[in-house]
């Protein structure tokens, strides 16, 4: 699985390092390319010449000391990196990499790099549960970077508690798994709606919600990586987009039921994860509304029903499997339940919003899964991103026994 497979193996200044030696040893024995870089710490703890051994490569330390005159060094190994393994990681490089510092060779090859990254950290129990490097770690988690839990037990430093390096068996795993999940859906067409409607009153005022988009982002990015032919339709959003897919601007209800119903033909997977306004105004004012006068005292909206968008597709649905989401803040399984049988849905994404870590502007989300049985799957409070790819990997294989006749 690993064959030709070319990993950019960073090492940083732990003890854990010494790990790491056995590591690349396994990744090279699994069939990889492996192109070790080492910070100057990491120097201190395990021999350079010790890893270039075991890689059949020379490694890299310093970003001065080009080796090849025809190439930037840093350059060329961010280009060709099928995967970057940082491991062990010190909270020091999680630091750098969270506020994009670039001050040696691992640091600058990363921040140059589009590659996927996999981190496995090792440190002292205290300084792991520091909520400066917790919060590091939600950031670049939030960014689509991947983690190896640390084990627990007896450390280096005398403590006993979470912090030891994963084992280099754990890691390898973990690499593995990244490079099957890349082709969960391949060659799929997937389709995914993001952000929140807007639906204009005046040229400046306009209803709305509080979809920030990274949740339809984030599945967005996760199933590009894993193969799929990625369509975003996007409403006001309040996130980066992801690069390598398309993405298709909506502002309102009505603009976006156009972006989706053009494309849903072509679609093998449509998740639906926009909040889409329900209610538009009747009037939608050519000029700004002035408050001035004794009539401007009190304004009165007349608003109707937007179109269901999620209905819609559903009763249109020709082989399409469809996923829809219910943000809801009271009796989260009789809504979501009661979603997924209207609109024939396969599947319903259901979070309750008002709860910690589960709402809209922030970076992590609780869910529970629902099929027409019930939940079948619920996640506690994880990293958007790792939502994201939970939930693909659920729909991947249901996709796949519906393919095969499977119930």
């Amino acid at each position: 699985m690993l064959t030709g497979k070319r990993i950019v193996l960073g090492i940083t200044g732990g003890i854990a390092a010494y790990k790491a030696a056995a590591l690349c040893s396994k990744l090279t024995q699994a069939g990889a390319d492996v192109r070790v870089i080492m910070t100057e710490s990491a120097a201190k703890f395990i021999a350079p010449l010790t890893l270039q051994v075991l890689s059949h490569h020379a490694v890299y330390t310093d970003t001065f000391a080009e080796q090849d005159p025809a190439v930037v060094s840093h350059i060329d190994l961010a280009d060709h990196a099928d995967l970057i393994v940082i491991a062990p990681a010190t909270a020091n490089i999680l630091a750098k990499l969270a506020y994009g510092m670039a001050d040696d060779m691992l640091s600058t090859t990363v921040l140059a790099s589009t590659a996927p990254i996999l981190i496995a950290p090792a440190m002292n129990v205290h300084m792991y549960e520091h909520p400066a490097v917790r919060g590091n770690m939600e950031l670049l988690a939030s960014r689509g970077i991947r983690f190896v839990e640390p084990g627990s037990g007896l450390l280096a430093c005398g403590y006993v508690g979470k912090g030891r390096l994963a084992e280099p068996e754990e890691i390898v795993e973990a690499v593995r798994a990244h490079f099957d999940q890349r082709r969960l859906l391949a060659g799929k067409r997937v389709l995914i709606t993001a952000g929140g409607t807007v639906e204009r009153i005046d040229p400046v005022r306009y209803l709305t919600n509080d979809s920030s988009g990274k949740m339809g982002y984030a599945i967005a990015a996760a199933a590009r990586d894993m193969g799929a032919q990625v369509t975003v339709v996007a409403a006001r959003t309040m996130a980066e987009a992801p690069t390598g897919v398309e993405i298709v601007r909506a502002e309102s209800a009505a603009d976006m039921l156009a972006a989706v119903l053009s494309r849903y033909d072509d679609a093998d997977l449509v998740v639906k994860a926009a909040a889409v306004a329900d209610y538009r105004p009747v009037i939608k004012h050519p000029e700004k509304l002035k408050k001035s006068g004794e009539e401007a005292a009190a304004l009165t909206l007349e608003l109707e029903r937007t179109e269901d968008i999620l209905q819609l597709l559903g009763e249109r649905k020709q082989g399409q499997y469809l996923v829809g989401f219910a943000a809801e803040t009271e009796a989260l399984e009789r809504h979501a339940m009661d979603k997924l049988e209207r609109k024939q849905c396969d599947l319903i994404v259901g979070n309750d919003v008002s709860a910690e870590g589960a709402g809209f502007h922030g970076d992590t989300n609780i869910v529970t899964v629902y099929d027409k049985r019930g939940a079948v799957a619920s996640w506690p409070q994880l990293s958007k991103r790792e939502v994201a790819e939970r939930l693909l990997a659920l729909i991947a294989e249901r996709m796949g026994r519906r393919a095969g006749g499977a119930s």
